[in-house]
């Protein structure tokens, strides 16, 4: 290789996939040298938008040295995985949107991929639980060296896991576990099976099995009970990370529930450093009524060394109990509150130290909670979604924060004067979600990127969505402004029009994700400015909702194997509701 070549493989190793196959067009050479720099690469994620089956058999065969994969494979079948992706080298693999693979996907994985330490996989659910079982523990046969195994079966909550006789499959190696959904019944009685030391049939005995630790657990269960917690904290005592969520259809009962009894049980795992107990009211308006400030003194008084807690629906939890955890866990740097209705401003008396704090949905929380952060030195994170009693005065306490780099401030009740102030604070904000503002119109995003501004510069994620107020003269300011975003949500933006897209198309901003959707002032328009050349490095297209024909995107994305147009509704990048995408490898 001449010293040229050499100096440009050097450089090429840096350039992302797509600049490497643009680069590749060009003549013999470049070409020549990208083939050399593909075959080098030790990891490949093409996670930022949804390849198709042919672009996929075009690139990654070329990677023969990559050993970690990261895909959305939302427009991949079977086919296209087994032939392309899966091959004996890769020791990580991270399947995700996987809208049509079947559970069939998981014995070729133990098949084609023996040295596999890290596994991801989100499925669609479409089989049957007996059809899963076969396949994973075919699979768990011959991955003897995994250390992290995660399964994710969303679209379902019938298709849950069947455990029965996995545990004997499982590998030494394996240090963390995450499985989605779970039946409460089935998942205690798996997890009993799972003891430092058990004793092995004897027409099993392998190497691979033998001594188990697991470090980490996160399971989605239809409840979570004290059984349950009682089950874990005996069977797993080395615990450093577990998260429970639970979505029930309806109010459980005893003994089908979690109690301060469960909460207590805890005390047992003295390596806990990350804590997540959850009840979502995805399915149905509950909380966890058997659990009271007691349970939570005992938790804080037990688990001392926690550096995250998230806890979601603790309804009868009061100031005194949630306090009592920031309190007693002086190593705290992440805490999370959701739907709790009795937290209020005084449980924030005195906190320090926290790095990420959300509170989310609690509807006694008011500006006054936040004076306690203001002379923070260490928080880099603050959400308050949902909190509709946060209002501009809360913002001067923000404006104080100079390590905030993101913001979400979803569902206050904040007007254009709180973004005027937050305009004057100069934050480097890279993250900032006003959704649901809607006292919030097109004077306050002015305001906000009126002057010479850090978030000018460092603003990287915006979502402007369901504010009625939002018209092109905001889409305006955010055009001349912010040349580093590269997402902005603007769904429910009745008032925004085509002029607002061709402001974008034509800008400096280097969109890579858009959400318009059901912004119904947009037209076929849209197709126009695609089809015109414009947007070439956006990656994820929201257009659901519109005015905009279907049928005209099928064109552009057939142009553009890069592009995921959604008409699902699908929030950015399609991270909810995949599941129910149908397979089309147009778009």
């Amino acid at each position: 290789m001449f010293p040229i070549e050499a100096h440009s493989a050097k450089i090429f190793k840096r350039l992302e996939l797509e600049s490497l196959c643009t680069v590749a067009c060009v003549c013999r050479s470049l070409r020549s040298i990208v083939s050399q720099s593909l075959s080098t690469l030790a990891s490949l994620d093409i996670s930022a938008f949804s390849p198709n089956g042919e672009l996929v058999r075009r690139i990654v065969p070329r990677l023969r040295g990559v050993k970690s994969v990261t895909i959305d494979c939302l427009h991949l079948n079977d086919s296209s995985v087994i032939s392309s992706i899966l091959r004996p080298p890769l020791q990580e693999l991270n399947l995700l949107n996987c809208a049509s693979l079947s559970y069939q996907i998981l014995a070729s994985i133990g098949d084609k991929c023996p040295n596999l330490r890290i596994l991801v996989v989100e499925f669609a659910g479409k089989n049957s639980p007996d059809f899963f079982r076969r396949n994973l523990i075919e699979m768990l046969k011959n991955l003897i060296y995994l250390e992290h195994l995660s399964i994710k079966i969303r679209g379902t909550e019938v298709d849950a896991y069947d455990l029965s006789s996995i545990d004997l499959f499982l590998p030494k190696a394996l240090k963390s576990l995450k499985l989605q959904p779970l039946d409460e019944q089935d998942a205690t009685h798996f997890i009993k099976k799972l003891r430092d030391e058990r004793e092995i049939p004897m027409n099993l005995s392998n190497s691979s099995f033998g001594v188990f630790t697991l470090v980490r657990l996160s399971l989605v269960l239809d409840v979570i009970t004290d059984r349950l917690m009682n089950s874990i904290t005996s069977s797993l005592p080395l615990l450093v990370d577990l998260d429970l969520e639970d979505r029930p259809c309806f109010e459980p009962k005893l003994p089908l529930d979690l109690t301060n009894n469960g909460l207590q049980s805890l005390i047992s795992c003295r390596h806990l450093t990350h804590l997540s107990i959850v009840r979502s009211r995805l399915n149905s308006p509950v909380s966890f009524k058997r659990v009271n400030d007691m349970g939570i003194f005992l938790l804080a008084e037990s688990c001392i060394d926690l550096e995250s807690i998230k806890l979601g629906g603790f309804s009868k939890v009061t100031d005194a109990g949630f306090s009592s955890l920031h309190h007693s866990s002086h190593k705290l740097k992440k805490l999370e509150i959701r739907n709790a209705p009795s937290l209020s401003d005084m449980a924030f008396h005195e906190i320090t130290g926290v790095v990420e704090l959300k509170l989310q949905s609690c509807p006694l929380v008011t500006s006054e909670s936040i004076s306690e952060l203001a002379s923070s030195s260490t928080l880099e994170l603050l959400d308050t979604n949902g909190c509709r009693s946060i209002a501009d005065h809360c913002i001067e306490y923000i404006s104080c924060v100079s390590t905030l780099t993101s913001l979400n401030l979803g569902g206050a009740d904040i007007t254009d004067s709180g973004l005027d102030i937050l305009s004057r604070a100069d934050l480097p904000l890279t993250h900032l979600s006003l959704r649901g503002c809607t006292r919030v119109n097109d004077r306050g995003i002015i305001c906000l990127f009126n002057g010479e501004l850090k978030i000018k510069k460092t603003l990287l994620s915006l979502d402007i969505g369901y504010m009625p107020g939002i018209s092109d003269r905001a889409i305006r300011a955010i055009v001349s402004s912010c040349d580093a975003i590269s997402e902005l949500c603007m769904r429910y933006c009745f008032y925004v029009s085509d002029n607002s897209l061709r402001m974008l198309a034509k800008s400096d901003c280097k969109l890579r994700k858009l959400d318009v959707y059901h912004c119904v002032g947009l037209s076929d328009g849209m197709v126009e400015v695609m089809e015109g050349g414009f947007f070439r490095g956006l990656r994820w297209f929201g257009a659901g909702g519109t005015l905009a024909e279907k049928g005209g995107f099928g064109r552009v994305c057939e142009r553009r194997p890069w592009l995921t147009v959604c008409f699902e509704g699908c929030e950015i990048g399609c991270h909810d509701g995949w599941q129910f995408h149908k397979y089309n490898d147009g778009y």
